[in-house]
């Protein structure tokens, strides 16, 4: 099982990011995917979630109105599009993947990618 993020970079405040997560060696559309982040000296934190389905989203209160998550299950794809970027988004964010979709735990989730680095700054 791989997940595998990517289309971090430097983005000026109130700027656009897309994230993509992909899903290698499981059916994506069985799982709940997700998002975290870490920024320096800070506690992980989670930012959104998607169910199997496509059905139920869930945000952080620190990006609603300006993150939306989205999934192509044909291609195990899982996108995070992230508009009005402001210096606080700045962080390390993780794709992951595990079976309850909520943003309280990181142990909810069983599979972890690598990280994409998303800095904010002018």
């Amino acid at each position: 099982v791989q997940l595998q993020a990517s289309g971090g970079g430097l983005v000026q405040p109130g700027g656009s990011l897309r994230l993509s997560c992909a899903a290698s060696g499981f059916t994506s559309d069985f799982y709940v995917i997700g998002w975290f982040r870490q920024a320096p000296g800070k506690e992980r934190e989670g930012v959104s979630c998607i169910s199997e389905s496509d059905s139920v989203s869930v945000y952080a209160d620190s990006v609603k109105g300006r993150f939306t998550i989205f999934r192509d299950n044909a291609k195990n794809m899982v996108y995070l599009q992230m508009n009005s970027l402001k210096p606080e988004d700045t962080a390390v964010y993780y794709c992951v993947a595990g079976t309850m979709c909520g943003l309280r735990y990181s142990y909810w989730y069983d599979y972890w990618g690598q990280g994409t680095q998303v800095t904010v700054s002018s």
